[in-house]
């Protein structure tokens, strides 16, 4: 692979976990961070499109993990020491999301939402935070939808809301052992998030379209434009940076 990047390698010797790293802004987030001199335990559900990020990218290894599963992170936590000892950042970006109005919410939904999006974090950082090493950084993978008020979204964007409001804790917890906390908000992304989302097929052109008109620059973001952000954040560039939230959305929720 070719080295994109032009900047310093800044996670030369740096050992970094990412959740969901195995496509959209995850991977994108390991490809830069591999480029850059780091080595990268990337966590998914799906075995094969771990065991395809790792043919692709060097110095990357892969964990099957389910961040809604409440026992899987005690198993991260003890991979991480096994294999690492200690890491000096962790990229928590499992996230999941359906759309669906209120009058068709059901408890499944509510659920799993909470249990990848909100339970996953906490529990993961419980795992991990003693093995990050003193001046470390933890990124969480928030959204603008924290903010908004988008149809279909009751379940999903309060769970973001909830990202925002521990990233302020965890933040403050962490600070004696000089562990920054910080979020990126993406917007809209190209990525295969949206496969996901139970949204129609035919019904998310609509719904793109929607979208686009409350972006000043008029465009989806691609998931290595996040990926910069999180790469920032995560690195020592960023150290006097903690508690707070970067946003990467070509303007949706800021102008």
């Amino acid at each position: 692979m070719s080295n994109k990047f032009t900047q310093a390698r800044r996670f030369d010797d740096k050992f970094v976990l990412i959740t969901g790293g195995s496509s959209g802004i995850g991977k994108a987030t390991t490809e830069r961070i591999v480029a850059e001199g780091g080595r990268v335990l990337i966590t998914g559900t799906n075995r094969e499109k771990l065991d395809a990020a790792k043919a692709e990218l060097h110095n990357v290894m892969t964990l099957v993990n389910d961040a809604g599963d409440p026992a899987a992170a005690e198993r991260l936590g003890k991979i991480v020491k096994s294999e690492f000892g200690e890491i000096d950042a962790a990229f928590l970006n499992a996230g999941h999301g359906t759309f669906v109005p209120h009058t068709d919410v059901t408890t499944d939904d509510f659920d799993r939402q909470y249990a990848v999006n909100v339970r996953g974090p906490i529990l993961q950082v419980k795992a991990i935070s003693s093995l990050l090493r003193e001046g470390g950084s933890i990124v969480f993978n928030a959204s603008v939808a924290r903010d908004l008020g988008l149809p279909g979204g009751i379940i999903y964007n309060s769970t973001k809301g909830a990202i925002r409001t521990i990233t302020r804790v965890l933040a403050n917890e962490l600070a004696g052992r000089k562990i920054r906390v910080n979020a990126v908000s993406p917007g809209p992304i190209g990525s295969d998030f949206w496969d996901r989302t139970g949204i129609p097929q035919e019904q998310l052109q609509q719904f793109a379209e929607q979208i686009l008109t409350a972006v000043p620059m008029s465009r989806f973001g691609e998931p290595e434009e996040v990926a910069a952000v999180a790469a920032f954040l995560l690195s020592d560039d960023a150290s006097y940076v903690t508690g707070s939230e970067y946003v990467a959305d070509g303007g949706m929720s800021e102008v």
